[in-house]
């Protein structure tokens, strides 16, 4: 993985996640050269030089995307702003969440992502998908194809740390629509705007809020009812296996790194065993699934976070399964892809793909070569819907 700021690994992930969404590397250059020195102080005690220097470069954008607007080149316009969203929101993902600026730039990210899809990427819309109550935010990409008709659709949801944001610019959604797929980016429950501005906090049963995004789709008469899809990556690669074993309304599913165990992983993060995501781990991981970080105890946590895996529930998917992982996770260990490959019993087609260091992608989720892993999961889709509608 490129590694702008030797040792800090937090940091050269989401400099390499920026780069691998759309970023540009001389942008991205300037706004962390002058941050170097905070890097060396470590992942949490930089995080404000971070935030200081990833703002300024988004308002050096925003400002050239006014000055585009004004004279009515929209396209360039709506590029700038696409960027200025991607850099606006990994800065955003590692702030602590007791930061007081965390809500105010998130909710400036909205904006920004709102004018790119105006000036961009109109076939992208805000969405609200009815849940318990309440909604849940999310964008949906309506595929070329659903001008001729309906079309089938990929749920796309988050990991512990990303929005549906980063879904955006991983542009993944696009890659789907060029082969006549729809997408349907979700903040579920623990994420993204959910939790940020709603505070719905994640929860073990993802079949339920799932199962609310396939209720909204089915509703669509652009949607293939027949032919929705459920794609996680990271903490995902546990939401969307969870939630294809119990909603029999899916049609496959993908792993986008193979989370089988996390509740074990946080046990190895609690003895500095691999890496971690985000700066200010604990704070985030306790606001994510609703805990009380003066009230609650870390161990009562990590009680709750051991019944956090797939042993018992990879049996029950009895659809397409794709299982893709990098070699050298290291969140994540390759020993989780076996894992959810070999009791995956019941599915009609599962597929275990591991990304090695002569392709790159090595990394967590693939982030090293993100493009490789996008196009390499919109193709297995596509063609699993294909052989799936020739059976019908």
């Amino acid at each position: 993985m490129f590694e702008y700021f030797p040792g800090n690994y937090v940091w050269n992930l989401g400099v390499v996640a920026t780069l691998n969404s759309g970023g540009l590397i001389d942008e991205v250059d300037r706004a962390c050269r002058p941050i170097k020195d905070a890097a060396a102080q470590g992942e949490d005690a930089g995080t404000a030089d971070f935030l200081r220097a990833w703002t300024a470069l988004t308002d050096q954008l925003v400002a050239q995307a006014e000055d585009a607007e004004k004279a009515g080149h929209a396209r360039t316009a709506g590029q700038l702003y696409a960027r200025a969203t991607n850099y606006l929101c990994q800065s955003e993902r590692m702030l602590s969440n007791s930061d007081p600026n965390r809500i105010p730039t998130y909710r400036r990210v909205l904006e920004l992502q709102q004018k790119a899809f105006e000036l961009k990427d109109r076939r992208v819309s805000k969405v609200a998908i009815p849940y318990a109550g309440t909604t849940l935010p999310a964008y949906f990409s309506a595929a070329p194809a659903t001008d001729d008709g309906p079309a089938p659709v990929i749920v796309l949801v988050n990991g512990l740390d990303s929005t549906k944001e980063h879904m955006v610019a991983s542009g993944h959604w696009a890659e789907l629509a060029a082969r006549g797929i729809s997408c349907l980016m979700v903040d579920q429950p623990g994420t993204g705007e959910a939790l940020r501005l709603q505070g719905l906090t994640a929860r073990i049963d993802t079949e339920a809020w799932a199962g609310a995004c396939v209720d909204w789709l089915e509703s669509r008469d652009d949607v293939d009812a027949g032919a929705i899809g459920i794609v996680g990556w990271s903490l995902g690669g546990y939401y969307a296996p969870r939630a294809a074993a119990f909603e029999k309304r899916f049609a496959l599913v993908v792993a986008w790194g193979a989370n089988h165990n996390w509740g074990a992983v946080q046990r190895r993060r609690l003895e500095r065993e691999g890496e971690r995501p985000v700066p200010h781990y604990w704070e985030h991981v306790l606001w994510v699934w609703g805990f009380d970080k003066e009230a609650d105890d870390l161990d009562t946590f990590i009680g709750f976070a051991d019944d956090v895996h797939l042993d018992g529930v990879v049996e029950q998917i009895t659809v397409p399964f794709l299982i893709a992982h990098g070699s050298n996770d290291r969140q994540i260990p390759l020993e989780y892809a076996h894992r959810s490959f070999d009791q995956a019993v019941n599915s009609p087609k599962r597929e275990l793909r591991v990304f090695t260091p002569d392709e790159g992608a090595t990394e967590h989720i693939g982030l090293d070569h993100l493009p490789h892993v996008s196009t390499f999961i919109a193709d297995w889709v596509a063609d699993t819907f294909a052989e799936l509608a020739a059976a019908r």
